[in-house]
């Protein structure tokens, strides 16, 4: 997590008035814990979650307030129910509405087992102060060796925290009095790091951050890094709009794999949905021809089933089945939607045509023949992540349209992160450096240091929150994840954004990924002399992030120099005109090749 400070739809003093102490927020805390650490559940001492007609019966702020059981159910979000984010699982307490679900942090002892990469938890504050507070706290990781690791838990006001990292944004906020506020009541799914390869037994959670208010505690996990898995394709969610109403049909996604393995898994993700979405059947298969695959699809499975309903803002992994996915190959990813579907999470950049059957033509997941996909897609949509067993892990490139490929040829895989997934897995390449899978997490119009999307709600906006809000979700929380190559800015610097913000913004990636163990590899912005916005004072911005980017005193593991590659020897401004795709902005399949062929492979290694 990082800054939060954008601007907020309502604040806990505009329901209800004055400002409540910090005594009132303490009053009912027990006055010791256990020295011998408990489950999270056992330690609950807070009432969050009220029935809509018995809202007294809870008081998540100390001023009456609370969310409400109905919204938490409509989004999904029902008693006891797992939840994933960002590759950890976490489960809503198993509690009736006006029964203790949740823990306000002091120093308690939470009993957790695992071995991971870090620890999840699942959490919000409430704040005297309201909008854009984070309520902040120091606590520790236990580890079964007698050892201990340090963290900092943040977690945004559950009212005026931002919509961009949430977990779930629900519509209402019960009052004691039995009024229902219309605003955002909002939870987040947060992670700290943990040392890899150590047995972790406990987390002591902060001490009482005092006049700051309360860290709410719901659930907490160990993230277990999924070892054994390489993610072989991944894409970014973009964006949450309308698709005109899918009612009882299939959408077959054709994605193209980096790494090989002997086993497969997809991960399906409702990143900013209000509502969950129910998955009737799913199938991978290797493309043939279109829509056809080469051979009988093979069904995919959700914790033994068939389908899955995934609720709002989660993610939901299938079962590991025996299907040979090999390296550089186009794979068919066949999903049935049974019931209405008008909005979708989506990443709208395919370049890649994929297919939808017609409404009410039913369950096509199953088969081979692509006669039943009549309509075309130009996105992916709930798809985000194949996973393969085995293999060394993946490389994550986060960026904005030039990662994603815009004005590449359509459908032939041209982008710089194909380009470079192709040379990893070259026979010739360097022995030394791993054949890594290559995840492409680039998203058109993104920038680092604000969100084109406001990451709630239906819009016709596709360009993402920022690279800072999705960070956790699109990189630290990705299959396999060993290094990041992040190349971005050139958005930010066009709109408005100073050198010095996104130079933070930079510092602010980088240091949250190696915190986490990743190597960080930082890429030069390339020139965009003669695109209409690309004025002399943007390029003096990009000038200024460069210089950065090129000596930044140890922010980075390594660099690679793509403005080097891309600009015109003559006129350092502007494109190379054998690598520009004609917009000046964005290089075509010979530009982009020239990137992904400039990666100094052993850069990637850790």
């Amino acid at each position: 997590m990082t800054a939060f400070g954008l601007t907020c739809l309502t604040s806990l003093t505009c329901l209800t008035g004055p400002a409540v102490t910090a005594s009132a927020y303490a009053a009912d805390r027990p006055p010791s814990h256990p020295s011998e650490p408990l489950p999270l559940e056992r330690l609950f001492d807070n009432r969050a979650v009220s029935d809509d007609a018995r809202p007294a019966e809870a008081d998540f702020d100390g001023a009456g307030n609370s969310l409400s059981a109905q919204d938490l159910s409509a989004a999904g979000w029902t008693r006891g129910r797992a939840l994933d984010f960002d590759g950890a699982r976490l489960r809503w307490p198993d509690r009736a509405p006006g029964e203790p679900d949740n823990v306000r942090a002091d120093g308690q002892h939470v009993r957790l087992n695992g071995r991971g990469d870090a620890v999840s938890f699942l959490v919000a504050a409430t704040s005297p102060d309201g909008p854009g507070t984070e309520v902040s706290g120091s606590g520790l990781v236990r580890y079964a060796d007698g050892s201990s690791s340090p963290y900092v838990l943040r977690a945004p006001d559950w009212q005026g925290g931002p919509l961009a990292t949430k977990a779930v944004a629900l519509p209402h906020v019960n009052q004691r009095d039995g009024g229902q506020h219309v605003a955002k009541a909002k939870l987040y799914a947060v992670t700290v790091p943990a040392v890899r390869g150590r047995d972790i037994v406990s987390v002591t959670l902060p001490a009482d951050p005092g006049p700051q208010g309360d860290l709410h505690v719901f659930a907490a996990s160990v993230r277990s890094g999924a070892p054994g898995w390489t993610g072989t394709w991944s894409a970014s969610t973009a964006g949450y709009p309308s698709v005109g109403t899918w009612r009882d049909q299939t959408m077959r996604l054709v994605v193209h794999t980096s790494a090989g393995g002997p086993q497969a898994r997809v991960r399906l993700e409702n990143t900013f949905a209000s509502a969950p979405v129910r998955i009737g059947a799913a199938s991978v298969a290797v493309q043939g021809e279109g829509a056809s695959a080469r051979e009988r699809p093979v069904p995919l499975r959700f914790g033994g089933r068939a389908g899955v309903s995934v609720p709002a803002g989660a993610q939901a992994f299938s079962d590991p089945v025996g299907f040979e996915v090999l390296a550089d190959t186009n794979l068919l990813v066949s999903i049935h939607l049974p019931e209405p579907v008008a909005a979708a999470p989506v990443h709208s950049e395919a370049l890649q045509q994929s297919y939808l059957s017609e409404a009410g033509s039913g369950d096509r997941t199953g088969e081979p023949d692509g006669t039943a996909y009549t309509r075309a897609l130009h996105m992916w949509p709930l798809l985000t992540g194949v996973d393969v067993r085995g293999g060394p892990g993946s490389v994550v490139t986060l960026g904005n349209s030039i990662t994603d490929g815009v004005k590449s040829t359509p459908g032939a895989n041209a982008r710089w992160p194909d380009v470079l997934a192709g040379r990893l897995l070259d026979g010739g390449r360097d022995p030394a450096v791993p054949a890594y899978g290559v995840l492409n997490h680039g998203i058109s119009a993104n920038r680092i240091v604000s969100d084109r999307y406001p990451g709630d709600g239906i819009s016709t906006d596709t360009g993402g929150v920022s690279a800072q809000h999705r960070l956790e979700r699109d990189v630290l929380g990705q299959t396999g994840v060993r290094t990041l190559v992040l190349f971005e800015g050139i958005n930010d610097v066009r709109w408005g954004a100073t050198s010095d913000e996104v130079i933070a913004g930079m510092r602010a990636i980088a240091d949250r990924a190696r915190e986490r163990g990743l190597r960080v590899v930082g890429a030069t912005i390339t020139p965009c002399g003669g695109y209409p916005d690309c004025t002399p004072e943007v390029d003096a911005r990009r000038t200024a992030v460069n210089a950065f980017v090129r000596h930044s005193g140890g922010a980075f593991d390594a660099v690679l120099d793509f403005d080097r590659v891309l600009r015109d020897p003559a006129r350092p401004e502007r494109m190379r005109a054998d690598y520009d795709s004609g917009d000046h902005l964005h290089p075509g399949d010979a530009g982009l090749r020239a990137l992904g062929e400039s990666v100094d492979l052993r850069a990637l290694v850790p």
